[in-house]
């Protein structure tokens, strides 16, 4: 049995010898209630405080009786709740310890700053990848969110720059601000560029307004929710089966059908390989519908034959399955 349901079941016991002691006094003296169980409070506490009212030589063993039964079990309930109360610090301690060390081990992580419902929708889609994150929330209250969710986490204002450091922002690749206003998303963008001038700062935006603000902070991308949202239902009015095609290619409908940006290694087979000789079509049943170059060129629509360079990003669609196969492949 662990401590919390041994503490549970013990105060239970406490009270129904509590109870007992106090119906014993009413029926041997014929006290009151009041008395019989202030009489039964100082005995099993073994205060010493005296008796209420003469006790008879029955009452007295009666006492005896309760003060060996009752008064030593009171006792080990306290030891009990004093033993729950220390176990729980330490378990916080050693857990934040855990924590702290497997986030120092983390490299090109991505810290996400705020878990609220922005936040945590993100950190499950990135999750899928998966990838390596670590979030910064000041409400105490999502914790057991967050632990429920099994992220690594750092507690505290995501603009205070002891915080940053513990998030590893010295060696993440990306910061994500999502927090719930503009001001302090500002606030956390000058922060974040001024320990870490070559990180990539994604930063969310709720106003035109602030956008500005933002780039000007040194965010490298700045979003708005309400803008995509707004966008995307309009796409779907004017184009139902482009955003159709697209659900299914980003695995929001079909979830063995996805669209994948892959990198492609200078020590590839495929490197330096014409597509028609490639055998991604034959081997892994993808469509490849574009190749970034690595000075930003984007060839869309490859003819078959466009030569597989290292550096180049390869756009698949096809069975998730496929394409990590097809991952390994490109990135060995």
């Amino acid at each position: 049995m662990d401590t919390t349901k041994n503490l549970i079941l013990s105060a239970f016991i406490s009270i129904l010898i509590a109870i007992f002691g106090t119906l014993g006094y009413v029926i041997i003296e014929g006290w009151d209630l009041f008395d019989a169980a202030y009489m039964t409070a100082i005995t099993l506490a073994t205060v010493g405080y005296g008796e209420v009212h003469e006790i008879s030589r029955s009452g007295r063993l009666y006492t005896m009786f309760l003060i060996f039964i009752g008064g030593g079990f009171c006792v080990y309930v306290a030891g009990l709740a004093v033993q729950f109360m220390v176990e729980g610090q330490i378990r916080t301690i050693l857990g934040k310890k855990r924590l702290n060390k497997r986030i120092k081990r983390l490299k090109n992580h991505y810290i996400i700053c705020g878990y609220g419902r922005i936040g945590r929708v993100l950190c499950n889609k990135l999750r899928s990848k998966p990838l390596d994150m670590v979030i910064i929330e000041k409400d105490s209250e999502i914790i057991p969110v967050m632990e429920e969710d099994g992220v690594l986490y750092v507690s505290g204002n995501a603009a205070d720059e002891g915080n940053l450091l513990k998030a590893g922002i010295e060696r993440a690749k990306c910061l994500v601000a999502v927090l719930a206003t503009d001001i302090d998303n500002v606030y956390l963008v000058l922060t974040a560029r001024q320990l870490s001038p070559e990180l990539y700062i994604m930063a969310r935006a709720s106003s035109q307004e602030s956008k500005s603000k933002l780039r000007a902070a040194g965010a490298n991308k700045v979003e708005s929710p309400y803008d995509m949202g707004a966008v995307s239902m309009a796409q779907r009015i004017l184009r139902p089966t482009v955003t159709n095609f697209l659900d299914i290619a980003l695995g929001q409908r079909h979830k063995d059908i996805q669209m994948e940006e892959i990198p492609v290694s200078h020590n590839s087979e495929l490197a330096n390989v014409m597509l028609k000789d490639s055998g991604i079509r034959q081997k892994y049943s993808l469509i490849i519908i574009a190749i970034k170059k690595p000075d930003g060129d984007m060839h869309f629509n490859p003819s078959f034959d466009t030569v597989i360079s290292g550096g180049d990003t390869v756009i698949a669609v096809g069975e998730e399955s496929n394409l990590h196969r097809l991952e390994k492949t490109l990135n060995s």
